[in-house]
């Protein structure tokens, strides 16, 4: 299984799962995912237009992550790979066109949704496997229940995945990313909806990142400054202050710094599901970040913590791991 594949699967984290009819409306549709911040497709063979598709979307957008799914035959393997398939997808497990696609080179995820499946996943040799149909085989408490026996392997859920239940998925630390079609419904598809798709995209992202604003640092040049202030936000709004080794927090909302700290005026806290997810997402968008602020999760081994690399405004901005 191709490492780097799986990786730039788990930074995206959803993938719209998608059947087009008519291949003229490949690329629209892929600008409209892009817009929403989702560079990623699975394009299924369930379609005479599947690999025509493909090809659109691969030529107008290559750095876009385009896959093939359905893919029931080592025809279509060819076919997939030709029009430009990063990765390819399988409803279920077919030992023949498994082992054909991954002599190809291309990662393949050929689904499972029981034991017996997942042994002979491992017997060619696959790391990571689609768990389908996710919701109706069980959901998030049968993946777990049958991921237990089979230490690394990770899974990509597909099948009943929807915005009221993504996150819960994607909280499960074997799985890479969730394929999901509730953003780009037939419908959508067919009435070139595309501003629909984009906005339901975006609320997607939203929904998964989960950012939120926790606390603003603002800098003083010693602690009497930063006590005076401090007060005045207690009688004012009536805010507990709370001391701590740095700073003194007036509530939650407020960080007042004892001495100089990040940032010309100060930092702003900004808390996320998964820093790790959160920075590739700000990266795609032309973001940097620091990389020598990273604190990793002892547990995890992923990242907690992140400063971006420029201030805002004479802001320093870091991301925390909720």
């Amino acid at each position: 299984m191709n490492d780097n594949m799986i990786k730039e699967l788990y930074s995206i984290g959803l993938i719209p799962v998608i059947k087009i009819e008519n291949a003229d409306d490949a690329v629209p549709l892929a600008k409209a995912l892009i817009d929403g911040g989702l560079p990623a497709a699975e394009i299924t063979f369930r379609t005479a237009a599947a690999a025509e598709a493909i090809k659109n979307i691969t030529d107008a957008y290559p750095d876009m992550l385009v896959g093939a799914g359905t893919v029931l035959t080592t025809e279509q393997v060819d076919a997939a790979i030709a029009a430009g398939s990063k990765f390819l997808v399988s409803p279920g497990l077919n030992p023949k066109v498994t082992s054909y696609a991954l002599s190809k080179g291309v990662p393949m995820l050929p689904g499972c949704s029981n034991p017996s499946d997942i042994e002979a996943a491992l017997e060619l040799g696959l790391t990571t496997v689609k768990f389908f149909p996710a919701e109706a085989a069980g959901g998030l408490a049968m993946l777990k229940a049958m991921a237990a026996p089979y230490g690394q392997l990770t899974f990509m859920p597909t099948g009943g995945i929807n915005a009221n239940n993504l996150l819960d998925y994607l909280k499960f630390n074997k799985i890479v990313a969730c394929g999901g079609s509730f953003m780009v419904k037939d419908e959508l598809i067919k009435e070139k909806k595309w501003d629909e798709i984009t906005a339901l995209t975006r609320n997607a992202v939203k929904t998964m990142l989960g950012l939120e604003f926790l606390h603003m640092g603002i800098n003083n040049e010693n602690y009497e400054e930063a006590s005076r202030s401090a007060k005045l936000f207690e009688l004012m709004f009536g805010m507990p202050l709370r001391e701590g080794s740095k700073s003194i927090f007036a509530g939650e909302a407020f960080e007042f710094m004892t001495s100089k700290g990040p940032g010309r005026c100060g930092h702003i806290a900004i808390r996320t599901n998964f820093v790790d997810r959160a920075m590739a997402y700000f990266k795609r968008m032309g973001f940097e970040f620091d990389e020598s602020t990273i604190t990793l999760d002892e547990k995890t081994g992923k990242p907690k913590f992140v400063y971006f690399k420029d201030e805002i405004s004479g802001f320093a901005i870091h991301l925390i791991q909720k």
